[in-house]
């Protein structure tokens, strides 16, 4: 009776944008060749005719992919459509193999053959690669919002040291810089010196059109009162840059309000019940999503803790059995529940109403337990993430506990 591993005939894949490279071996470790071929789908089928030559008597292939979600892509979707097993073979395992070995050259038949060798030493652990395309869509669509944010924020602090230049004072004008008015304003006047001439019912008038006469005469006197003479040779230019950032800014918000819409639309087809928790909205949501992908890959909530990076590290020799903080795991969903342990357990208002009475006395009933603020909040992440872990994979909905208003003699 054979071995289950003799039943396969291993292949690594080393991926690349422009060429993939695939090493083969048998279930003794011994290498049998490589092939390495253009990332097009019309060669996908060329490289399959080619490896049948390396097919051992008796065997089906056995892929081992270390990219499955941007170069390595389309040559999964390929594999799986032809009825081929593909497994994800995790860089950091290959890279560990390609040490294990002691190899100081690092090149593609080598990072191949080290997947194809992870692939067959751990032949039963490796999870079954699987595109997920509503999954990727999400999270292609959370990546390209978090890019047009940080685009944002970068032209603002631009338009900010620029209006400090103009406008000493502009901080006074209006309470956000990207607000309607605001940005309206500055796209008309980038420096004072543009305000000459313009009298105090035409600055009202314009105010009051853009802010729905939100602002309006005492506004417009507070510009021109305040005004100072900053200009400086080349003014016109600093005026161009100042108008560019503006327009720039009203270009990203008008993007991230559509891709709000998108995201919301799309949510609908994961039947998703996170937007039952108070405090979980649509970008939330969808982030956490993009991030955990299909809940079945975690069967227990403590494998979704331990990918997250917030269960403890285990060190134990001899006597000595010590827990410390995991700092690797996914980390951009690590920072997601402690944002969202951080919102459910503070108070809102001048009422100090309770965002999650659950969430606010668990973590206050950990610090009277003597743990610290960090520990106390890594513990309302873990429970956050047994709760999560049961929505998503029950589809069930959170009921809000009721909220109440902290006596104004208790501390946060």
């Amino acid at each position: 009776m054979k071995h289950p591993k003799m039943q396969y005939t291993y292949v690594g894949v080393d991926s690349h944008k422009d060429s993939h490279t695939a090493v083969f071996i048998d279930c003794f470790f011994e290498k049998l060749g490589e092939i390495t071929f253009e990332n097009l789908p019309s060669g996908f089928g060329d490289f399959f005719i080619a490896a049948e030559q390396f097919l051992m008597d008796g065997t089906v292939f056995l892929f081992g992919l270390e990219d499955t979600s941007v170069y390595g892509r389309t040559l999964l979707t390929f594999l799986r459509r032809n009825g081929q097993q593909v497994k994800h073979v995790n860089s950091l395992l290959v890279a560990r193999e390609r040490k294990n070995k002691n190899i100081t050259l690092k090149t593609d038949a080598v990072d191949a053959e080290c997947a194809a060798r992870v692939l067959l030493s751990k032949f039963g652990e490796l999870p079954d690669a699987n595109p997920e395309e509503m999954h990727w869509l999400l999270r292609s669509l959370v990546a390209r919002r978090a890019a047009l944010v940080r685009q944002n924020v970068a032209a603002k602090n631009m338009l900010h040291s620029l209006l400090t230049q103009h406008y000493p004072n502009y901080r006074s004008f209006f309470e956000n810089i990207d607000c309607h008015t605001s940005l309206a304003f500055y796209a008309k006047y980038p420096s004072p010196q543009l305000l000459e001439g313009t009298t105090v019912e035409e600055l009202t008038a314009f105010l009051e059109i853009h802010s729905l006469k939100y602002f309006g005469l005492n506004k417009a006197k507070e510009i021109l009162d305040t005004l100072q003479d900053t200009a400086v040779p080349f003014q016109e230019i600093r005026d161009g840059i100042v108008q560019s950032n503006v327009t720039q800014v009203k270009r990203n918000m008008e993007e991230i309000a559509q891709l709000d819409e998108r995201l919301e639309s799309f949510l609908e087809h994961f039947d998703c019940p996170l937007l039952s928790m108070a405090g979980i909205d649509t970008v939330s949501a969808a982030q956490i999503l993009s991030c955990i992908g299909d809940i079945r890959k975690f069967p227990t909530p403590a494998k979704l803790a331990r990918y997250a990076g917030i269960a403890p590290v285990t060190y134990a020799s001899g006597k000595t059995d010590l827990q410390f903080a995991n700092q690797r795991g996914n980390r951009e969903l690590n920072s997601l529940f402690f944002n969202l342990a951080l919102r459910l357990t503070m108070t809102a208002g001048p009422k100090r109403k309770v965002m999650n009475s659950f969430f606010y006395d668990y973590y206050h009933r950990k610090r009277a337990e003597g743990k610290t603020k960090r520990q106390a909040m890594k513990c309302v992440q873990r429970r956050l993430v047994n709760i999560i872990w049961t929505m998503l994979y029950n589809n069930e909905e959170y009921v809000n506990p009721p909220k109440y208003n902290v006596p104004s003699q208790d501390k946060v």
